[in-house]
């Protein structure tokens, strides 16, 4: 017999933007996936319609298509297992819920949201939690506690009412989890959960399961946030007989504050100037904006890596990686347990370090879009070599703009300190001098500038520095910049004379 085909899911809920938690949830589902040759599937839960958020789905699509992480199958994406919305599965719920109810692994509930309120009001009172569970259900308003002649009336005349599972008594649920090793709940700790909702949706505990199966998943590979509900999802398999066909669980760690303590949240990024987000988020109800990475510069291959390095290791120094190569490398016993420190700072080295290894010729297609929005029409031909010479002082193509603006646009004003320690009552005068001296230069490149500047500097006898710190504000205005003469040869002969005269005039 051969072997099942590997398929993971990524199963988000579109209720607001995706927190950079779910890419790397996401993320490691996909290398899990292509490494062994499986499929990698997008599910949306969306059964809770009460928290449902207007272009979330979008939003969660888009993401994925940003970070390079492509599903197989899902919405929009096509597949054999659709639909692949909760919200457009609700019969197949229905019939699996009346199933567990039928052989007694789940019950009737018709007690009222209000009545819930008060019992939890009362405990929270009495200092204690109110919990639905086998301690309390014989005491309240189900298909257990009620007479079946009282049942069937109740269901008869439209009753509202909820599916609850029946925990079982003093069972203990054992699994070796891929990540976390063997873990085990006694059932005695764990309350009925609500299946199946009195507006005719499942919950996410159900739907999952029933998806889950019906979809072949072979490995669940989610955060630890639900291993709390792991003993349920397991006695779910085995209540609807597929205990033998059910996947293998991984629960992966949390992604941590930078500070190290509690779960990464917006919070966080609002209060230390980063983002949570692959992409920039809109509020739908407040128009409130969230930064997204996208939008702050970061290329989506330096968001993956960063992501990987968040509680999985390859076992080497090596901290730069491909997606391809993450594939190669990819193992899930390699994901730590204990949560991951996010620092904001390494996050830009990974965009830098990837900046860097850019080419000039791709950067410069890359930075058409900010000079196209200053309204500045230049060719690549000059853009290039400009990127070439200042882009190991940038962290993202956005920098290329505030490190070398000038050599796109002159000057129009000329900072205050530099004028006042550099501009001497003799300096206009040089300049002029030299701006005569760079009209007569033949060969228009940084090393014929540099010995005709030299020659002539030797010539009359001035001080290099003196003059060279006036001629560097005259052409960027200010004390910037690289290379004083490569900055000439990239303006060109005409432009830096101009700048020259042009400086002399204002600054007299």
């Amino acid at each position: 017999m051969s072997e099942k085909k590997i398929r993971v899911r990524f199963a988000p809920s579109p209720t607001g933007p995706l927190h950079m938690g779910g890419v790397r949830t996401a993320l490691f589902n996909y290398l899990f996936a292509k490494q062994h040759g499986g499929d990698f599937l997008l599910r949306i839960e969306d059964t809770d319609q009460t928290r449902y958020v207007p272009g979330a789905e979008e939003y969660i699509i888009e993401s994925l298509k940003w970070c390079g992480l492509i599903p197989d199958e899902g919405p929009g994406f096509g597949g054999q297992y659709g639909p692949y919305r909760q919200s457009e599965r609700k019969e197949i719920y229905a019939r699996y819920a009346q199933q567990l109810v039928d052989s007694g692994w789940a019950y009737y509930s018709f007690d009222s949201p209000e009545d819930l309120d008060r019992l939890r009001s009362e405990a929270e009172a009495a200092g204690q939690v109110f919990s639905y569970s086998q301690h309390t259900r014989m005491n309240l308003c189900n298909s257990l506690a009620l007479n079946e002649t009282d049942v069937k009336n109740r269901l008869e005349s439209g009753e509202p009412f909820a599916i609850r599972f029946k925990m079982p008594e003093q069972l203990d649920v054992t699994e070796e989890d891929l990540i976390r090793g063997s873990v085990t709940f006694n059932t005695r700790e764990l309350d009925d959960k609500v299946l199946f909702k009195s507006d005719g949706m499942p919950t996410y505990h159900l739907a999952n399961v029933v998806d889950d199966h019906l979809m072949e998943i072979t490995h669940v590979i989610r955060g630890e946030e639900w291993l709390p509900s792991m003993p349920l999802h397991i006695l779910l398999y085995r209540a609807l007989g597929w205990e033998e066909s059910r996947p293998r669980f991984s629960h992966l760690p949390l992604i941590l504050k930078p500070q190290g303590k509690g779960k990464l949240s917006k919070r966080d990024g609002d209060k230390l100037g980063f983002p949570v987000f692959p992409l920039q988020w809109q509020d739908p109800e407040t128009a409130e904006i969230s930064k997204g990475y996208r939008e702050e510069g970061y290329f989506p291959e330096a968001f993956i890596n960063l992501l990987a390095l968040l509680g999985w290791n390859s076992g080497t120094e090596q901290e730069i990686f491909s997606l391809e190569e993450l594939v190669r490398l990819f193992s899930l016993d390699r994901v730590v347990k204990s949560g991951s420190r996010f620092d904001p700072e390494k996050a830009r080295w990974f965009n830098r370090t990837y900046l860097q290894e850019k080419s000039p010729e791709v950067l410069a297609r890359q930075f058409e879009p900010i000079l196209k929005e200053k309204n500045i029409v230049t060719s690549s031909l000059k853009v290039t070599p400009i990127i070439e010479e200042i882009k190991d002082r940038c962290d993202f193509v956005k920098d290329i703009w505030d490190h070398g603006y000038y050599f796109f646009e002159a000057p129009k004003s000329y900072d205050e300190k530099t004028v006042s320690k550099r501009w001497k009552t003799e300096t206009a005068g040089e300049m002029e001098a030299i701006a005569h001296l760079f009209e007569s230069v033949d060969k228009w490149e940084a090393s014929s500038i540099k010995d005709s500047f030299s020659a002539f500097m030797n010539e009359k006898g001035w001080n290099f520095g003196g003059v060279m710190n006036p001629l560097r504000l005259c052409l960027v205005g200010g004390n910037m910049g690289p290379d004083l003469f490569r900055i000439c040869e990239l303006l060109g002969q005409s432009e830096t004379v101009d700048r020259i005269r042009k400086a002399v005039k204002v600054l007299g």
